[in-house]
């Protein structure tokens, strides 16, 4: 078996291609749960946690797995973390497969964190795109905030706040309008990569309003690729 973690599209991707590829060859793909009405990839889904370190490293022996590809968006630390000690504890290989970040433009500022880019906001009406679990460390910022995440997010929240609902892709149109409508003068992301929500950028860049970084947290030294093709290439030998 090859267990895939991560619901990202890159996880699917290769889902969809090991599935196609082999009809001899298990694979199964780890969703964490947290968003409702995932997209779901081909082959066996499963929904929800291991129990940490040690329960993956259980559940990887229990089920014979040969290989794991962890898929699983950038920021996701504590995952990537787990999926490391799990696989030397249980003698899997392990492949992390993550896409390449954003090209870095000039006038970026970056940080090492979200809690850092909320403790100095140079801007008075932020679009903050750096997800729900991340918006309590903005509660005790005066800024306005528009914010868009996939899924409504808990208290601690800013008090001047507009939460928007929205899943990508986005355009460079789109984003451009929502940010005129708004009178952005300041975004926050995440350096997640990808063309999903790749055009918030453009848009920022062509209004002139600057942009704070967060760096993607370290990986650990694990064999590292950035695309399908090679994730394929390393399926077909590790979990033959």
């Amino acid at each position: 078996m090859i267990l895939i973690l991560g619901g990202t599209g890159e996880a699917r991707e290769l889902a969809r291609r090991l599935t196609a590829g082999s009809a001899h060859r298990r694979v199964v793909s780890s969703l964490a749960g947290r968003v409702s009405n995932p997209a779901l990839p081909a082959g066996e889904v499963r929904v929800g946690g291991f129990g940490g370190v040690a329960g993956l490293a259980r559940w990887l022996r229990d089920n014979d797995v040969r290989a794991v590809v962890d898929a699983t968006h950038p920021f996701a630390r504590q995952i990537t973390a787990n999926a490391f000690e799990a696989c030397a504890q249980a003698g899997v290989p392990l492949l992390v497969l993550r896409r390449p970040g954003f090209t870095p433009q000039p006038g970026w500022r970056w940080v090492d964190s979200v809690a850092e880019a909320a403790r100095d906001l140079p801007g008075s009406r932020v679009f903050l795109t750096t997800g729900r679990q991340d918006l309590a460390e903005f509660a005790d910022c005066p800024q306005w905030f528009l914010a868009r995440m996939v899924e409504p997010p808990q208290p601690p929240m800013p008090r001047r706040v507009e939460v928007l609902l929205s899943r990508g892709p986005f355009t460079v149109d789109g984003e451009l309008e929502l940010m005129r409508s708004r009178s952005v003068d300041l975004l926050v992301t995440k350096d997640s990569g990808g063309s999903m929500t790749s055009a918030k950028l453009e848009a920022a860049r062509r209004l002139g309003v600057p942009v704070v970084v967060v760096r993607r947290p370290p990986l650990p030294p694990a064999e590292v690729v950035a695309d399908v093709d090679a994730a394929v290439r390393w399926s077909g030998t590790a979990g033959a």
